[in-house]
């Protein structure tokens, strides 16, 4: 299954900074690959917080925008 738009929220959003949640059926890895979010990359900012609830984890992911959509974790 790909990127789910109806999956998507804006948790929070202040001074050009946006909190996300994405809930999916799909793994983690699957969610975390870079381009899966590029049907939305013009509503993300490098910097944004993704929180992500995958069928087999949850976790916490930083957004970075170039060509395409990156997740990564938090250091």
């Amino acid at each position: 299954m790909a990127f789910q738009n109806k999956n998507l929220s804006v948790i929070a959003y202040a001074n050009g900074f946006t909190l996300w949640h994405y809930a999916s059926t799909e793994t983690m890895a699957t969610i975390s690959a870079s381009g899966y979010f590029d049907s939305v990359k013009t509503l993300m900012n490098t910097g944004d917080i993704v929180i992500i609830n995958a069928s087999d984890n949850t976790s916490i992911k930083k957004i970075t925008v170039s060509t395409n959509v990156a997740v990564a974790a938090l250091a």
